[in-house]
């Protein structure tokens, strides 16, 4: 099971780095063309948007993943172990609501966002909206597996403030 997590957060990563190098490409290439040859391609810009985005997107995926996200943790680790225990079990499942309610959200919508098109690619803009299906279930599984873990009693107590600061090596991992 690590083995698959680990792949999966390589190809993570790589979709990441993917991304990011597409939208630079684009935006220098587009710069440079303008500048060069007073031209420009049209699809750039347009691309590079939907790129962000989905940058924006996978990248939060990750941060849940690594725990960089915001986060109260000089309270909480104050706390004795019950209110870790009390408080990331409510936030986990706040989190777990707001997958649901992005989930449904994007299923409500994804008939008229499946319709339009983008004004120059004509790509389906479900390809953007749709995010919210990736985002919802890919952060609400994860959530699920840490409240299984949290509902076994496997979370160490390092564990259980799950915000670091980015330079700190994530929890449970080799140095």
């Amino acid at each position: 099971m690590a083995v698959l997590d680990r792949w999966l957060a390589r190809a993570v990563e790589g979709v990441l780095a993917f991304l990011m190098l597409g939208m630079v490409l684009m935006v220098f290439g587009n710069v440079v063309l303008r500048y060069a040859f007073n031209s420009g391609i049209l699809f750039s810009e347009e691309m590079s948007r939907v790129f962000f985005v989905w940058m924006t997107f996978v990248g939060a995926i990750v941060a849940v993943r690594e725990g960089t996200h915001l986060g109260m943790d000089n309270v909480v680790q104050r706390l004795p172990r019950a209110g870790k225990v009390l408080c990331l079990a409510a936030s986990q499942l706040l989190v777990l609501a707001c997958c649901a309610i992005l989930f449904w959200g994007t299923w409500r919508q994804h008939e008229v966002n499946a319709s339009m098109r983008a004004p120059v690619t004509g790509l389906s803009l479900i390809w953007v909206f749709g995010l919210g299906y990736v985002c919802s279930v890919a952060i609400g599984g994860l959530t699920l597996a840490s409240l299984w873990r949290l509902a076994r009693g496997q979370m160490a107590e390092a564990e259980l403030v799950q915000v670091r600061e980015t330079d700190e090596p994530a929890v449970g991992a080799s140095a």
